[in-house]
Parts: C-alpha cells; structure tokens; sequence
C-alpha cells in the first residue's frame, strides 16, 4: 500500500495512545504534544536502542547529560546569539509570513554566514502576490530569566539549550581527564532543547520542545574525513536495523551554500515524511544530519585562540580545549564528527513506516501497525478467551506475571477476541496469547503473529522462551 500521510497518524496516535495535543482541555498549545501509554513506551525504546548502539556496543564512546541551562558566554562564543536564527520574510500584500529559507532559493552567504536569497518570482502560499519584504534574522532562542531579582537584572537572562552539542564542547576536558581516553573518542548524549521555531507544524515533526540524540566524535585532523563517511554509513544502516525501509530512506549532500558556516561537510539522512506532496524533491525531509565540524567549537570556547593581531579569540574562557597527543608530542584541536538525530522525528518515521492496512475474512479493513519487534511497545498480549471464567482468567493473569520479567506483556480482557486482536495490531504488539477452555486441560496457549495472523498452540512451559526466540528473530 502507499505510504500513510501525517493526518493518518495523528488520528491512529490519538486513538490509540501514541500522541494526544499537549493542554487539549484548554484548547491545547500550538506545536506541543504529549507521549501516550503507547507513546511513550516507543519514545522510549527508540532512546534506549541508540543508546545501546551508540554507547554500550562500542568501545569509544563516553556518555554525559550536560544541563539545559548554561552560563550565557556559551551561547555568545558557540555563536548562537548571533546566527542561531531564521530568516523571515512578509508578503506585502497580506501580510503573511513565511520562512525564506523554505520558499525561496538560497544561491549564496556572507563571510559571517548571513545566507542570501533569491526571492523574485516567488509566489505567496497565501494571496499568490510576488512582492516580498528584505528576509530579516529571528532569533530562535527560548530566553527565560534566572534569580530571586530576576526581572530587574539585566544579567538574569539566560537561554533555554537549543541543542545539546555545546553541553558536550564545554565538558571535552572534563571527560577527557576523568575517563582517560585517547583519540579517536566521541562523546554521546540525549535531551530537551528548545527552539522558537517560527513556523512549527506537521504533528511532532517540528515543535518547540524536542528531544535530541546526538554524539561528537573528536578525531585528528586530516583522520576527519574517513571517520565522517564512517559515520554516514554506519547512522544509515542502524534505522534499517530499526525496521524503517531502505526505500524510505536517501542521503542529501548539503550544496555550500547551505553549510553552516562552520561545516566542512554535512550529509543529511532524509525519511520521505510527505508522500503525499506531488513534487517529489519535496516529499523529503531530514531525519538526521552527520557533519563535519572541523575545530571549530573546541577552539571557540579555548582560552588560548588568538587572531592575527595576537587579541584573544575568547576572553572568557578559563581553559584550553586543545589536545595533546603523548605518542607525537603535538597539541592540536581536534575535528569532530557529529551524528545528530531527533527522538520526535524518529517516532515518526517508524510509525509511518510501519503503517499498513489488511482486509480480514469479512471484508473489513484493519490498521496493522509493523513495528520492528524491538520498538514495538508491547511485545505480547495476553487474552483470556471468557473473562467470566475464574480458571481461564487466572491462568492468563499467571502467565502475564510469569513473561513480565523477560518482556513487556500485558493482559487484556476488556472487549470480545476479535476486537482485542484488533486493538493489538493498531499498537503494534507482535504476538498475542489466548487462554481458552483447551488450555485448562493441555497446558498450552493459542499464539498469533501480529503480521500473518496465523495461530499456533505452544505448551505454556516453553512459552517465554519460544516468545523471546521469535521476537529475536
């Protein structure tokens, strides 16, 4: 079947628990949601499956959770107070507003990074007029302030983090020293940040408030290169382990002129969000970003930096970010590689993918959502065949508590067999078990695949075991 558009799953993640529209009895908040039973439980396994990948199944990288509010001269030297911005533009005639780098061709950028936009003959999504306003920066900083004097302390302000990355840059040394490790070596972290996005939207796409996996990988310059399509191969290959479609997947090489101003190279992994859109360039979107950051975020926020004149770079920092290699005796910045991926986005993409529909012998249509076995947030349902038999339903409750501790089950008997296995295949759940009146006298449950729906009796002695097999499998 073709891919679902969004529409389709913000009405099965409501239904069935996945997202519910944040503050919805007071009319909700515009781009905010909140993770369901269900939600949450897939927000989770997407989190805890990066991590075991990127963490624990590899021998060099470290992991750190840096505060999401940081001392102000963060922001100043990674240069966000200045270029962290998006860039508006209104239509003249009906005062729209749009964002320039979405409508208009981007053919250039400034030394400081300020992108230059080609905005004739661009017609408004509104009014279909072609008479623009200059593109003006947006800071897209969420500021907050801090102190009991808050209001009145022109120093109070500080910003809420809009990426984790500099969490990572400013705590370099501080891992380094602690954990003893030479290059090449990455640093990994998840969490909030937060963004004044100017035009969010498309369900958790784009919102203010998002959750970010992201690691720096600090090598030797001149070893950048290698480790950065490493990298892009290695980030490509592990959302196929999490079930999405090759096919759903491309990589885009970043032209110049969309760089940021300290990239050497950025690709994107791009997931086909929009399948709906008839141009088909724009049915892409980014799913995760690898770059190529060069030095420059070590060397911003190291004391040491001079410019030509021998003026310190930065005179606010109190330590030195650079590295010194005891096999070479040499000192240098490292380059760091930075795979970059979104929580939300990843969600998205795997309930998208694993969106499909089947008709069933009375010619019904069913939702099946496939979700790899792994991000599926149930792994199996346990049902007793007739609720208003005492043995049947104790059985079914034993042999829940008895799955619990190797897998996620539940037990469910709020509704007849057929809409319970209805409801299972909407979430998800790869496998449910049916206690009938049989199983009282042969010890043995009804097993049925989620996906084929075919059914078969295993003895409830070797259940755990035949479960975790096919859920490995």
């Amino acid at each position: 079947m073709a891919a679902p558009n969004i529409e389709t799953i913000v009405s099965l993640s409501k239904r069935r628990g996945f997202v519910y529209p944040s503050s919805d009895i007071y009319g909700g908040l515009g781009s905010a949601w909140d993770y369901g039973p269900m939600g949450i439980e897939l927000y989770n396994n997407v989190k805890q499956a990066w991590w075991r990948w990127m963490v624990y199944e590899r021998d060099d990288i470290e992991g750190l959770d840096s505060s999401i509010i940081l001392n102000r001269l963060v922001w100043k030297h990674s240069g966000h107070e200045d270029t962290f911005n998006d860039w508006l533009a209104d239509c003249r005639k009906c005062q729209s507003r749009v964002r320039a780098d979405h409508h208009f061709v981007r053919v250039s950028q400034t030394d400081e990074g300020r992108p230059v936009f080609m905005t004739t003959d661009v017609k408004c999504p509104s009014c279909g007029a072609s008479d623009w306003t200059a593109p003006r920066a947006f800071n897209t900083m969420l500021k907050t302030r801090l102190g009991a004097a808050a209001e009145e302390d022109p120093n109070a302000l500080v910003y809420l983090r809009p990426e984790t990355a500099q969490g990572i840059f400013i705590n370099f040394l501080n891992v380094l020293t602690t954990s003893r490790r030479k290059l090449p070596f990455g640093i990994a972290q998840m969490g909030k940040s937060f963004r004044n996005e100017v035009t969010p939207g498309n369900f958790i796409f784009r919102t203010r408030e998002f959750e970010q996996m992201e690691m720096e990988y600090f090598v030797r310059p001149g070893d950048d290169e290698r480790a950065h399509q490493e990298w892009i191969d290695a980030c490509h290959q592990w959302f196929t382990t999490l079930g999405v479609s090759a096919d759903n997947l491309r990589l885009y090489e970043q032209p110049k002129e969309e760089l940021a101003h300290y990239a050497k190279r950025t690709v994107d992994i791009q997931y086909r969000f929009f399948p709906e859109r008839e141009d088909r360039e724009k049915q892409w979107d980014e799913l995760m970003g690898i770059a190529n950051r060069t030095d420059f975020d070590l060397r911003t926020h190291s004391k040491k930096p001079e410019d030509a004149e021998g003026k310190r770079l930065n005179p606010d920092s109190t330590e030195d970010l650079s590295y010194f290699d005891e096999a070479t005796k040499e000192r240098f910045y490292p380059y760091v590689i930075e795979p970059a991926a979104g929580v939300n986005r990843t969600v998205l993409a795997l309930l998208m993918d694993a969106y499909s529909e089947k008709i069933n012998d009375k010619g019904e249509k069913r939702v099946i959502l496939k979700l790899h076995p792994s991000m599926a947030p149930i792994k199996a349902a346990i049902l007793p065949l007739a609720k208003n038999k005492p043995e049947i339903v104790g059985m079914a409750r034993a042999i829940k508590r008895s799955l619990q501790p190797v897998l996620r089950a539940v037990y469910d008997d709020t509704g007849g067999i057929g809409k319970l296995y209805a409801r299972q295949d909407e979430i998800g759940t790869p496998f449910c078990v049916t206690v009938d009146h049989q199983s009282l006298e042969d010890e043995a449950v009804t097993v049925r695949d989620r996906d084929t729906w075919e059914q078969e009796r295993v003895k409830v002695a070797e259940l755990p075991e035949h479960l975790q097999k096919r859920l490995a499998s």
